[in-house]
């Protein structure tokens, strides 16, 4: 008695706890995890989310002034977005995390299943169930003696694409091997679309330029407006073409509810492959790119450069030459700056619009019409003390204001037009501006991706074997001739192996077929 109660008093022993995995256990454990499709999907959404920063915060590949501007107007958000890679999203070490786990996932996840049906392939279509009458889709009837009934089935099956192995007293069949080939197929596209894109990012470049007409350009990083280059790119890899915009043609839709709207435009190039190549001819339009060393140049957009001539309050000129413009509707009135830091005894700069067809109405002065018909130049005026150079880089299309101060003449602030070949005198004999003419100029892009077509093969292949995962129906059927009570019994059976579509009206062909008297009564389970 006393030795039960000591048993009852003693505590519960613990449960057998599991072994521990130990190293190799969980690195086993996180391949697996790393490899399955949930987490292929979910890294694939972190890609997509990854993304939405480079189009909403300022890049420093794209524009490094913005990035300056930000930096400058957010002085406490602004570090932090710069520790988190923000201002070069895809540059970033987080970025690449994801891609590279990413491209690691899809190949951990597609080369086992890949085995798998390679092995499935070589299987023979499994032997008949024991009780047939329990698949989806079933008939039965029966013969006077078994004849030919599983021939004429083979031939049957193998007419609809089935592969067939023959049992004793059965035939089994399988079709939709490349349902699972689609589906292998689409992910090993998504790999090499990866890849494409990588290849892309890493060697290639793209970069755009401003260029007047009649001006030129050469193939160096000093001539860009602004350059995204790849991560492995090299200054050396780029080819030393250059080009030369001879003339530029624009064409307008005159009258109509369209009037207004572009129809054509092109630029009439000259261009060198090489320093002692010889010079050819080419006619640049829009997604009809120059092919040069595996780099495309295209042409992007157009506008005005209006010509102008700064004098300062001593005389000398202070700039002289063509100001490009920016479009700011689809009548090209296009706003811009005239910087002129060196004049004396005061800096200059300018700002306004150059209307190629301008009327002036209760808006104020605007343009009417995209194309020159009257051409004017609306500017304001502003001076202020001469600043040493800081170095800090600086739009060509913004006017600091900060330190300048707006000219003023009888009390208001100045404002004026001037027509081609007109000038304005500044006030307190600080200088004058001259509207010489004008020009246009054209935006060209440079951009070099070799991974390109490889992405393209990767996408084109993704549709294709989507296609075959989404139309492909594998299925099996059996056809099993057996003796009950002195019958020859003959039952035809099919399984679906995804939704079931159209195996009902399958089987009835097939049994259409075996029936040797068409009148035969048909037996339901």
């Amino acid at each position: 008695m006393t030795e039960v109660k000591d048993r009852a008093a003693a505590p519960p022993e613990p449960p057998n706890e599991p072994p521990a995995l130990g190293l190799a256990g969980w690195l086993r454990w996180t391949w697996r995890q790393l490899t399955s499709m949930k987490t292929a999907l979910v890294l694939l959404f972190l890609l997509a989310l990854g993304a939405v920063p480079g189009s909403l915060i300022p890049q420093t590949g794209i524009d490094p002034i913005a990035v300056a501007d930000f930096l400058e107007a957010h002085p406490e958000l602004g570090p932090i977005y710069d520790k988190l890679g923000l201002f070069d999203v895809y540059k970033s070490a987080w970025f690449s995390a994801i891609y590279l786990l990413l491209f690691i996932s899809l190949i951990g996840c597609v080369v086992p299943r890949l085995g798998v049906y390679l092995k499935a392939l070589r299987a023979r279509p499994p032997k008949p169930p024991r009780n047939l009458h329990r698949l989806a889709g079933y008939q039965t009837f029966t013969v006077d003696g078994p004849g030919d009934v599983l021939e004429v089935a083979t031939r049957q099956l193998k007419k609809r694409r089935f592969r067939v192995q023959a049992y004793d007293g059965a035939v089994a069949a399988e079709r939709g091997y490349l349902r699972e080939a689609g589906n292998l197929l689409f992910h090993f596209s998504l790999i090499l679309a990866l890849i494409g894109v990588a290849w892309g990012s890493l060697f290639g470049y793209r970069g755009t330029v401003l260029v007047v007409v009649g001006n030129g350009f050469s193939n160096s990083l000093a001539q860009y407006d602004d350059f995204a280059p790849g991560r492995v790119f090299s200054e050396d890899s780029l080819p030393p073409f250059s080009l030369t915009v001879k003339e530029f043609e624009a064409k307008f839709q005159v009258d109509g509810p369209q009037r207004g709207a572009a129809r054509e435009f092109n630029a009439q190039l000259t261009y060198q492959e090489t320093p002692d190549a010889p010079e050819k001819s080419y006619d640049l339009r829009v997604n009809h790119p120059l092919k040069l060393d595996g780099s495309s140049v295209y042409l992007l957009g157009h506008g005005y450069a209006p010509k102008v001539t700064v004098r300062d309050g001593e005389g000398k000129v202070a700039f002289s030459g063509p100001a490009p413009f920016l479009p700011q509707d689809g009548n090209f009135s296009s706003f811009g700056v005239i910087k002129a830091p060196d004049a004396r005894p005061a800096q200059l700069g300018f700002e306004g619009f150059f209307l190629p067809t301008a009327v002036i109405d209760q808006r104020g002065p605007v343009s009417v019409f995209p194309d020159d018909l009257d051409p004017k130049l609306v500017m304001t005026a502003y001076y202020g003390r001469p600043r040493p150079e800081t170095g800090k880089p600086e739009s060509v299309y913004q006017l600091d204001k900060t330190k300048l101060t707006q000219f003023e003449e009888n009390g208001d602030k100045l404002r004026f037009m001037m027509a081609p070949g007109e000038s304005r005198t500044l006030p307190d004999k600080m200088g004058s501006i001259t509207f010489d003419g004008y020009s246009r100029w054209v935006k060209l892009q440079v951009s070099h991706t070799p991974g390109t077509d490889l992405a393209l093969a990767g996408i084109l292949l993704a549709i294709l074997g989507l296609m075959g995962s989404l139309f492909v129906h594998p299925r099996r059927t059996w056809v099993r001739v057996r003796t009950e009570d002195g019958r020859t019994v003959v039952e035809v059976a099919g399984l679906d192996r995804g939704p079931e579509r159209g195996l009902g009206d399958e089987l009835q062909a097939i049994t259409d077929k075996l029936r040797p008297v068409p009148s035969s009564k048909q037996e339901q389970p």
